[in-house]
């Protein structure tokens, strides 16, 4: 038996630097002895198969790892199988059906989105921008689009993040991630 896990990386090729090509992200993970391995855009989104009850930190460290080997950097990387990713989606409280992709964002967390971390956050004074708290992740809804969010620089500062590691996708990569988990 397999299970489908989906392989966020951050922070890579962005304005052409820590560049993953991926046709050779799939070549490591292949390395690794994954299977069905296929990406999604050139952000870092990898999906693939492996053994049921592969335990997602052991993964996560192997493919840090690998890469790191491979590219010679290293990259914070997150696993997440297949269950966990359609629950950020069903569990999502804004409306993303009536939302743009650029306006909803996942931030993906490596620990939990614990309330107190984001406590002193004046919500208020990022209106209408907002953001909701979920399983190790934080919805963001940013109007205007996450490269003008005021309120995306303030849950990403290192003192409320500080030991986690965070990763954003838009709504629409969210969703691609869910449907190639599924095998749709």
């Amino acid at each position: 038996m397999t299970q489908t896990y989906a392989l966020l990386l951050r922070g890579i090729n962005v304005s052409g630097h820590r560049k993953v090509p991926m046709p050779e992200l799939r070549s490591v993970l292949e390395g690794l002895g994954h299977q069905d391995v296929r990406t999604y855009l050139q952000s870092g989104n990898a999906v693939f198969t492996t053994g049921r009850g592969a335990d997602g930190d052991a993964l996560t460290d192997a493919i840090e790892q690998a890469i790191e080997d491979h590219f010679g950097f290293r990259v914070d990387c997150l696993v997440r199988d297949a269950d966990y990713l359609a629950s950020v989606a069903e569990d999502c409280p804004f409306p993303a059906a009536e939302l743009e992709g650029k306006q909803l964002h996942a931030l993906y967390l490596s620990g939990p989105a614990d309330p107190e971390r984001f406590a002193a956050i004046d919500r208020e004074a990022f209106a209408p921008e907002d953001f909701a708290l979920g399983d190790r992740v934080v919805y963001l809804y940013v109007p205007e689009g996450l490269g003008r969010s005021k309120l995306a620089d303030a849950l990403t500062r290192a003192k409320v993040v500080k030991g986690l590691v965070v990763t954003a996708r838009n709504w629409n990569t969210v969703v691609k991630l869910v449907e190639m988990t599924r095998g749709d």
